[in-house]
């Protein structure tokens, strides 16, 4: 795997960081711009909705550019927006360089991911965006925390400052690892790039990449609660079953990333069918801590051993719109992050408990598993036609190894 994946990966854990730290702030935020939590909360859904919007629109806005020059000015805005945040006088400046941090961050993503699948070939994409992927693991093992521990001791705005400093960090990995990557000989066209929407096998893959990690969310979400209010563990308990998710959420990711190439569709279908599993389980077990703890390292295992395998299926798809399928996929797993906590929150708002979160979560996995079928069956369909239509003309085949 060249130097430059890893170099993005570790750029992705600032924007990871960035992304999940304000779960861990709300309260001093709140307090330090007297606004009411849920309104602090609405920082967290402006970062996940500018990332589901600006994933796709700074893709085709940066597509005739340069992408390590692309790759340099987005974290440079990135970094430039934790500043200003951690500067704010008021919630509103605030509010606007999360907006203005979320775009950086979604257009990050979609041009890093391109630029990581091009390096690598094509049996080794789900092995790249497993080390990206893998850098918001570690974001949720390490970086998460740390914006805690700093938020608790030093005061919020410090946990931005830090973010600021990785991300300039970063912006030098960027720029003394990531390769000038040459343009296509043949123009990059807006036009046929969009035709990608056009194939109803992506909207299949978008649809479920945001089950599967909806699913999941919409019960991470509420953990915390769930654990001091259903399980009866004491709030210090909270950070250390965090860090169990975040550790099985690497774990999941690296051997997603080692099993999706050769497997994609056994990885798809075996992960969301555990997590459906573990978060049924999770329902009915919320009372019992000894079987919560350990189901948060397991939910962190199942859920992110399908992320590579999501985000190469996008590619394998579109493989003429890379920079577009990872946009693609970066919104759908953003749409997700979003619609699980909001299915969740209506969950609770309904008076039905913390723990009927899972339940929501297992019925949107539940759906993904059933999608997941249906892609696979897609895709034999197609590969069928195409050994026939190839067999018919005479053609030979290459010979590919199993997809499931």
């Amino acid at each position: 795997m060249p130097i430059a994946v890893h170099t993005l990966g570790l750029s992705v854990f600032a924007l990871g960081t960035s992304e999940f730290m304000l779960s861990g702030l709300l309260p001093d935020i709140a307090d330090d711009m007297d606004v009411s939590i849920p309104t602090a909360g609405l920082l967290i859904s402006a970062f996940a909705i500018g990332m589901v919007i600006g994933a796709p629109l700074l893709a085709v806005a940066t597509l005739k550019l340069p992408r390590r020059t692309t790759l340099v000015a987005l974290i440079s805005v990135f970094g430039l927006g934790q500043v200003a945040g951690a500067l704010a006088p008021t919630y509103g400046i605030l509010f606007a360089s999360r907006v203005v941090s979320a775009l950086a961050c979604a257009g990050f993503w979609a041009v890093g991911a391109g630029v990581a699948v091009a390096m690598v070939p094509v049996t080794a994409r789900a092995r790249a965006m497993s080390v990206m992927i893998g850098g918001l693991s570690l974001a949720n093992v390490l970086g998460v925390p740390a914006g805690a521990f700093l938020g608790e001791h030093l005061g919020w705005r410090s946990a931005f400052w830090a973010v600021a400093a990785a991300s300039a960090v970063a912006l030098a990995g960027v720029l003394a690892l990531i390769p000038r990557i040459p343009l296509p000989a043949e123009k990059p066209r807006v036009r046929r790039e969009l035709s990608l929407y056009a194939d109803r096998q992506v909207w299949l893959a978008v649809a479920l990449t945001a089950l599967a990690g909806g699913g999941i969310f919409c019960t991470f979400s509420y953990l915390a609660p769930l654990l001091t209010d259903v399980s009866g563990l004491d709030s210090g308990w909270v950070p250390t079953v965090l860090a169990l998710f975040g550790i099985g959420a690497l774990a999941g990711t690296t051997t997603g990333g080692r099993l999706a190439d050769a497997h994609p569709f056994g990885v798809l279908l075996g992960g969301i069918g555990a997590s459906t599993v573990l978060l049924a389980t999770l329902a009915l077990t919320a009372s019992h801590p000894t079987v919560v703890v350990p189901l948060a390292l397991l939910l962190g295992f199942s859920a992110f051993i399908t992320a590579p395998a999501l985000s190469a299926r996008m590619f394998n798809l579109v493989a003429a719109a890379p920079t577009l399928a990872g946009a693609t996929s970066t919104a759908a797993f953003n749409l997700g992050n979003t619609s699980g906590p909001w299915l969740g929150g209506r969950v609770i708002d309904a008076n039905l408990g913390y723990a009927a979160t899972a339940w929501a979560g297992a019925a949107m996995t539940a759906v993904a598993v059933a999608l997941a079928a249906l892609s696979l069956h897609h895709h034999r369909r197609t590969t069928s036609e195409i050994v026939t239509g190839s067999h018919l003309s005479g053609r030979t085949l290459p010979t590919h190894r199993s997809t499931l």
